[in-house]
């Protein structure tokens, strides 16, 4: 197991040149290879510059690169828009989509004593190891894992081997992996590097991907003032430690703590990167650790148009709406179609403010009676955005109109943020 290239800090600016060396020198450190898959994520993950990592490693590798897979999980099939933004000049005919219910292999599973263990004892079953079939039976010398470790709300710190074992992983891993997340509690994950869900993933990565040719390219991204991004960090390598040297700078530059709550948050989502809340729901458990008690979350997502990024998951967020953890725990127990879709009762969990504070939802592609009826208040874009234009707004403190202070978050995708008075990693 070894790292083969790791720059970075939290002064670093690493450009596209710089990554075409290190791409190089790690394709000639690991030797020719004839048969190449690569798993970059999805637009959801943008900023990350995982796609322009895709395009240098294909022309790079040039005709070894037989197949591209972004890492869907349970989103949406990228369009052919989105393919041509995120990854410019690659043939459409080296794309395959992830089924997630469908194209995908157990490759073993986590015992439920280890999954026992990690989760104190919070679930006591064991965790199928899945994985998109084309890792298994396509024949590949060569899989590279691309993407951007940040502070995440399922496991901690995203990317590493959660890219393969839920990015390209089957209904019960992924359903099974969120719940049991959600239950052991978002505020005890969030901004970790070493947390019950990685536990398991790394276990199932040591004991059933020998036969893989696993390797990993994960970047640190922080946004500065004024919504500029600066890539920190690169790490390659097929090992834990690389992932770890990663998840460490991510914690330093991605991790916002604050010297007091604010009473009211303002967060902004992109409309290239965020159509659901699903996604967009990054606003509210990245903030949520910072936000008063008694404090309000102004959401402003122009694009947002629904609620899941799959027609049950998205009916299942209609019907039950964002509870508190107890209240959707119970649901569980009592409905048969939420215990069937966990991914999605644990989405209900990470998207509540546990009646703590309040959200005010401005979508501009929902209705007042389709937003209060999943539990947020209702809020205007056009007059909203008109308040709070971001064009116009500071990263962190401002003032608003009526002369109260509020902080603005320009993309909650990109960190995590915490009053030290409430609650941090």
């Amino acid at each position: 197991m070894t790292t083969y290239f790791a720059t970075g800090s939290a002064d670093t600016e690493l450009t596209a040149d710089d990554f075409r060396h290190a791409l190089a020198d790690v394709f000639d450190q690991i030797g020719p290879r004839k048969r190449v898959l690569l798993l970059p994520p999805d637009m959801s993950r943008l900023p990350s510059r995982a796609g322009e990592l895709t395009v240098l490693s294909r022309e790079l590798l040039g005709d070894a690169v037989t197949d591209i897979m972004p890492a869907l999980g349970t989103h949406y099939a990228m369009t052919p828009e989105q393919l041509d933004q995120m990854f410019p000049g690659i043939p459409h005919d080296l794309f395959r989509v992830h089924r997630w219910r469908d194209d995908v292999v157990t490759i073993g599973h986590v015992p439920a004593e280890f999954v026992s263990d990690v989760t104190e004892g919070i679930w006591e079953k064991d965790w199928p190891a899945q994985v998109n079939r084309l890792l298994t039976e396509g024949r590949h010398d060569l899989i590279f894992s691309i993407g951007q470790v940040v502070p995440h709300e399922v496991i901690g710190m995203a990317n590493y081997n959660k890219n393969v074992f839920v990015g390209t992983g089957g209904v019960r891993g992924i359903n099974e992996s969120h719940f049991l997340s959600a239950a052991y509690g978002m505020e005890r994950v969030m901004g970790r590097a070493d947390t019950p869900l990685r536990r398991i993933l790394n276990y199932a990565q040591d004991h059933f991907c020998g036969d893989l040719p696993l390797l990993y390219a994960l970047t640190v991204i922080e946004q500065v003032d004024g919504g500029e991004l600066k890539t920190r960090g690169l790490f390659i390598g097929d090992d834990h430690a690389t992932f770890e040297r990663a998840a460490e700078l991510a914690y330093e530059v991605n991790f916002t703590h604050l010297d007091r709550a604010p009473q009211h948050v303002v967060a902004y989502l992109d409309p290239e990167e965020f159509k659901s809340t699903w996604l967009g729901n990054k606003s509210i458990y990245r903030s949520r650790m910072a936000i008063a008690t008694g404090g309000k979350l102004t959401v402003l997502a122009p694009a947002v148009r629904e609620f899941g990024e799959d027609t049950e998951i998205d009916r299942l967020i209609r019907r039950y709406g964002y509870r508190t953890s107890a209240e959707v725990m119970e649901l569980v127990r009592q409905h048969e179609d939420l215990a069937g879709n966990l991914s999605a009762a644990a989405h209900l969990i990470h998207g509540s403010s546990e009646n703590r504070f309040e959200v005010v939802y401005a979508a501009g592609g929902l209705t007042r009676e389709e937003v209060e009826s999943v539990g947020y208040s209702y809020g205007d874009i056009s007059e909203l955005s008109q308040r709070y234009d971001i064009n116009r707004l500071d990263d962190g403190w401002n003032r608003d109109t009526d002369g109260t202070e509020f902080f603005f978050i320009r993309n909650p995708a990109l960190g995590l943020w915490a009053a030290d008075l409430n609650v941090g990693p």
